[in-house]
């Protein structure tokens, strides 16, 4: 049998060369899940029947001649907001512990038809309401490179198994950050994709305007597997990772203020880096006059109030701490400062798409600073104090108000080891030119990181 760090064109490979079948693959996969998930709690339900049923269907296909579908026997994990038909499906919440969905999300049965196979639903914070990887009712996400501390949030479970190798890929949401940060926290690969191009239908909402669907993956090349399955398109070869001419713009402002040491020096290498393999940089003015995370907020708090009305009115004291809070300020919230933070949505993405005009790529770190400890409220950084829910979100947030698609991979470690994430953000419907840029920088500068996070467990 292969060992665990396999990638998903090897796997497929090796389908097709009769090394291993979809069942071993499945089955080493729920042996590593039940050995290891214990002091990571990222799984909140394993689905191991049905994962097994979908790997014996899988191997019954290998049999016949054909081409395989792009993620044929691959072992992915859906974030536990995602409906899936006759799999309980808790929202990270005591409130729907029991739920149990009649049909599919939309992503379900797009990765069904491409032959992915379900090894079950991951841990969040309840309801996507934050950026950390708490859960009072089903165990705080702990992160694979300490467990001492986060694996980020909302999609925690989602990045946290996916850097344990309990998946191949995994599929979560983001609103603020919620694919980026977990994904730069557990040093793995991550995509916001443009906004709508995977459907959010079937899917437990936190902002109707703000809401993406996306994937994260263990390096560049799955990722664009798991994208080929979310929207049927090819997203290129990545053999030769030639980025001559890429137009990589730099922010001049915003994205390197009150930024951690360690990060802004690993943010600073990749710049060079991407200097060396001959792409061309150039220093971009941001065009802010707002403040995104406000924009964000006033949007998100406003809409989740309303999403959560029926729950609010009969299960209110059943939330976790925190979400009276989010309620109170959501009905403080006038409709004239929604209705302003709409039309702030509008211009900043108009400002933004147009920088596009003189660049290909926007390069920034994906966090102002690294993961944090567990339950932490507070971080320095640079010596002024900040919330861990602002900083997390404070580079990440703006790309859901404009709905540009935002990748993010590691880019280093800090002096303790943990990751640190960069990311790449481009045009509306230009997740090919991220996939190409990210996969040069990653096959220059990531192979050794990869083997570190392989031998976590």
């Amino acid at each position: 049998m292969p060992n665990h760090s396999l990638t998903i064109k090897e796997i497929t490979e090796g389908y097709k060369a009769k090394e291993f079948s979809p069942v071993e693959i499945t089955q080493n996969y729920i042996q590593r899940i039940k050995q290891f998930d214990s002091n990571i709690h990222s799984f909140i339900t394993l689905t191991e029947e049905v994962a097994l049923g979908q790997a014996v269907i899988a191997e019954k296909q290998l049999m016949l001649e054909g081409d395989l579908e792009p993620l044929f026997g691959i072992p992915i994990t859906y974030k536990d907001n995602i409906d899936s038909k006759g799999i309980r499906t808790t929202n990270g919440s005591a409130i729907d512990e029991n739920y149990i969905p009649r049909e599919n999300a939309k992503v379900v049965k797009d990765l069904n038809r491409a032959g992915a196979i379900n090894l079950g639903k991951v841990n969040l914070y309840e309801y996507a309401f934050g950026i950390t990887s708490t859960n009072p009712f089903y165990g705080d996400v702990h992160n694979p490179w300490n467990k001492e501390y986060m694996a980020g949030g909302s999609s925690s479970g989602s990045a946290a198994a996916v850097a344990a190798n309990f998946c191949m890929g995994s599929i979560g949401t983001d609103t603020a950050g919620s694919i980026r940060v977990p994904s730069a926290c557990c040093g793995v690969v991550g995509l916001k994709p443009t906004y709508n191009l995977i459907s959010t239908n079937g899917v437990m909402p936190l902002s109707w305007t703000l809401d993406h669907v996306g994937p994260i993956a263990r390096n560049v090349e799955d990722l664009s597997y798991l994208m080929t399955g979310l929207t049927g398109k090819s997203f290129g070869k990545l053999s030769y990772p030639d980025i001559r001419n890429i137009r990589i713009g730099i922010p001049k402002q915003y994205f390197t203020e009150r930024i951690d040491a360690s990060v802004k020096e690993k943010y600073l290498e990749a710049i060079r880096s991407f200097e060396r393999l001959g792409a061309i940089v150039m220093e971009v003015d941001m065009p802010f006059e707002v403040d995104p995370i406000e924009v964000a907020t006033t949007i998100c708090t406003s809409e989740v109030g309303s999403i959560h009305k029926s729950r609010r009115d009969s299960s209110l004291h059943r939330y976790g701490e925190g979400a009276s809070e989010v309620f109170t300020k959501s009905d403080a919230i006038p409709a004239f400062s929604y209705i302003e933070a709409l039309n702030q949505r509008q211009m900043l993405t108009q400002k933004w798409s147009e920088l596009y005009n003189d660049v290909d790529v926007i390069l920034t770190p994906t966090t102002p600073a690294a993961t944090t400890q567990l339950g932490l409220k507070k971080l320095v950084i640079n010596g002024e104090m900040d919330t861990v829910d602002e900083a997390m979100i404070r580079f990440t947030c703006l790309f859901d108000i404009t709905g540009h698609p935002a990748l993010t991979l590691p880019c280093g470690q800090t002096e303790n080891g943990l990751p640190i994430g960069l990311q790449l953000v481009g045009n509306h419907h230009a997740e090919e030119v991220l996939i190409k840029t990210a996969f040069a920088y990653e096959q220059a500068n990531l192979l050794d990181l990869y083997r570190v996070r392989d031998s976590l467990l």
